[in-house]
């Protein structure tokens, strides 16, 4: 089974049911992200799962518990398989988007979405977090905030592939770790300050590899989906 979530980023719900009419069950699940979810809403979603796959909401809500609880019981009813918080929004914050989610698929009788933590952002290097007023250097940053989500009770954290090994020494196994900043070889970091190939983050840990440009900007889209799952087993 492949373990790549492919990054619909684009502006509209007819590019993205394109995409994933050319990719199909070449990849695990299909990310929504905020871009095309703010131009269409709730559409975007249905565009995934009215073609029958699993849906990857990435809105990385960060707000007072009582908001995210209601954000993540509004995302529990679009169908999302699995969403994000940011690990950044505390302790408290994460156990009211587990909470929510349980309660709301109990109701609904669905599977409850996974629910990830994010880290610290692929973009972000130690001057970056330096200058917003982070003092710890990017590893101690991703390790602190990894073991907070698991200990609230969160199926797992996003964070660079180089953060992979040590959220898998401090957080064991069963703890899923979805990687963005995968860039097979020959292709461009973009705006990715920390990255690795598919195999690598696979070898290092990861349970997911979010891949964007190098699937949707391929002149065969459903090609290089395939080959990317093939370096990821």
């Amino acid at each position: 089974m492949s373990r790549v979530i492919v990054a619909l980023d684009v502006d509209t719900t007819t590019r993205a049911a394109e995409l994933v009419a050319t990719i199909g069950d070449a990849v695990a699940a299909y990310k929504v992200g905020k871009q095309v979810f703010v131009a269409e809403g709730p559409a975007a979603v249905a565009a995934v799962t009215d073609a029958g796959y699993r849906v990857f909401l990435d809105l990385k809500f960060h707000d007072i518990p009582n908001t995210v609880a209601g954000a993540v019981r509004s995302a529990t009813r679009l169908g999302a398989w699995m969403l994000t918080v940011h690990a950044a929004g505390g302790a408290a914050m994460m156990r009211a988007a587990v909470d929510a989610a349980g309660d709301e698929s109990a109701r609904l009788g669905v599977a409850r979405p996974r629910i990830v933590g994010v880290t610290v952002l692929t973009s972000l290097d130690a001057r970056a977090l330096e200058s917003v007023g982070m003092g710890a250097s990017v590893p101690d940053q991703v390790r602190r905030l990894a073991t907070l989500a698991r200990d609230a009770g969160l199926d797992g954290v996003v964070a660079s592939p180089l953060e992979i090994g040590l959220i898998r020494e401090a957080c064991g196994d069963g703890f899923d770790i979805v990687t963005p900043g995968i860039r097979p070889a020959g292709s461009a970091a973009d705006d990715q300050a920390r990255t690795l190939s598919p195999a690598d983050a696979v070898r290092a840990g990861a349970t997911f590899l979010v891949v964007g440009r190098p699937i949707t900007g391929a002149a065969d889209p459903r090609q290089a989906a395939e080959a990317i799952s093939h370096d990821a087993r």
